[in-house]
């Protein structure tokens, strides 16, 4: 049995064969040999009889979802016409079978340009589809609806096919809005990135946390999607130029900062090596005063890798307090000196307050004996000098304005100008001491015994005139 189709070839035959329930199909008849004469068209049968259907079961039509006969009509001679609003038109000569294998055959073609439509719907209903190739889809299948070989509502698919392709161009506008919507979103945060690693590459100091970002924001670039080409590659060229910018600055202020570590450790190596010499110096007074020096150029040489920096400190310290120990150990000898020299003028003074100035002359020359013990003691604690003095001053004046008995006040005034004089250079000599000013102090000292001999002198010569 045989279909023809306007426009095609002779399909192959078609048996179908079956019981109520339906058994295997027989493998088909052979293909009749083709005429030489011409394809047969829409018209007349032609004659001569049909091909017997095989006996072996009886043919069984497949009846389509839609009903066929609604929308067409077989000939007795096997033409078969379409109806449509538009008229009729011939879709095929059936020559398989009788007319109802007709109807199903063509019935079942239309269910799958149905189902194809159903399918586009669907997906155009769900949003599951591009709207662009569902469109591009129903357009290409309402074009072959006119030529299609089919019984069925053509018009209704038409019409629905139309709705799918208008609904698709409106759905295609929203899809294209939603993309550009989502590429200006992508847009604007590869775009704020660039401009937070550009602000980092140019401005940041905070090496590590700045590094770490910059990492971070490369992970989080490579999410982004959806770019337009040409927008990504200027916005990665942005990010990779800042990321380059940020390397160089980076690499230059280690680099820099290695050459400073390296200087400063030249120069604290020289410190150490200063503040070594000087370590055994007795020179109390001037080699702290050096030592401090040194601690302020330490200070302003910088630092030197943590490990180097911490030995050369180590190691300057050393020295530094060596000489300080030395120092601090000869100023306890000193304070305890200092401190029995204090006691033993308390006794002098004691004695000293003691003089009876009825008998003047016992009296001076008692002061004056208790003025070389006095001299001959020594130092006193800084803070207990000026005390002890005034102490013995005040006895001084007593016994020199006591009644002299008919001395020449001016040859007592000069006496007294003398011993005073005397007085000044022994509290000179004293701060130079303290200060570590050795010359000053010898000198202040050789002063102050040259004027103490001569007020001796003019003391014993109102004794005399006495």
């Amino acid at each position: 049995m045989t279909i023809t189709e306007p426009g095609g070839s002779q399909d192959a035959e078609q048996h179908v064969t079956g019981t109520a329930a339906a058994a295997p199909s027989p493998p088909p008849a052979p293909k009749p040999a083709p005429s030489a004469g011409p394809r047969p068209k829409p018209g007349p049968a032609r004659p001569g009889p049909r091909p017997a259907a095989p006996s072996a079961a009886p043919a069984v039509s497949v009846i389509p979802s839609s009903d066929p006969h609604r929308f067409g009509r077989v000939d007795p001679d096997g033409t078969v016409w379409l109806v449509t609003a538009s008229g009729e038109r011939t879709i095929g000569s059936w020559q398989a079978g009788d007319a109802e294998a007709a109807y199903a055959h063509f019935g079942r073609r239309f269910d799958d340009l149905h189902t194809e439509v159903l399918l586009l719907e669907q997906r155009l209903a769900s949003g599951s589809g591009d709207a662009r190739k569902i469109r591009s889809a129903a357009a290409a299948l309402a074009e072959t609806l006119p030529t299609a070989h089919v019984l069925g509502d053509v018009d209704s698919l038409a019409a629905r096919l139309s709705e799918i392709v208008e609904h698709a161009a409106s759905a295609t506008q929203e899809e294209k809005a939603r993309r550009e919507e989502a590429r200006a979103e992508q847009t604007a945060r590869k775009e704020a990135l660039a401009a937070e690693a550009e602000e980092l590459a140019a401005n940041s100091q905070q090496w590590k946390s700045a590094g770490d970002r910059m990492r971070a924001i490369l992970d989080e670039w490579k999410t982004i999607t959806g770019l337009d080409r040409k927008t990504d590659d200027a916005l990665w060229k942005r990010y990779s130029a800042a990321r380059e910018m940020f390397n160089r600055r980076r690499g230059s202020h280690f680099a820099e900062l290695d050459r400073e570590r390296a200087g400063a450790r030249r120069a604290k190596e020289e410190l150490c090596e200063r503040a070594e010499a000087l370590s055994d110096s007795t020179d109390w007074g001037s080699t702290a005063a050096t030592f401090r020096d040194l601690l302020t150029e330490w200070k302003a040489a910088g630092r030197a890798a943590k490990d180097v920096d911490d030995a050369l400190w180590h190691r300057f310290k050393g020295a530094q307090d060596k000489f300080f120990a030395a120092r601090n150990s000869v100023t306890a000898e000193r304070d305890a000196e200092f401190r029995a020299n204090a006691e033993a003028k308390e006794a002098l003074l004691a004695e000293a307050e003691r003089l009876d100035t009825s008998d003047l002359d016992g009296a001076r020359a008692a002061l004056r004996a208790i003025g070389d013990r006095w001299d001959a003691i020594g130092k006193v604690p800084r803070e207990r000098g000026a005390d002890l003095e005034r102490r013995l001053r005040v006895v001084e004046k007593k016994i020199r304005d006591a009644p002299t008995g008919g001395v020449d006040p001016e040859a007592q005034a000069r006496a007294d100008q003398f011993r005073v004089r005397a007085e000044q250079y022994e509290r000179q000599a004293e701060k130079a001491a303290a200060a570590g000013r050795t010359k000053d102090a010898e000198q202040a000292r050789a002063n102050a015994e040259q004027w103490r001999q001569w007020a001796d002198a003019a003391a014993d010569a109102l004794g005399k005139r006495r």
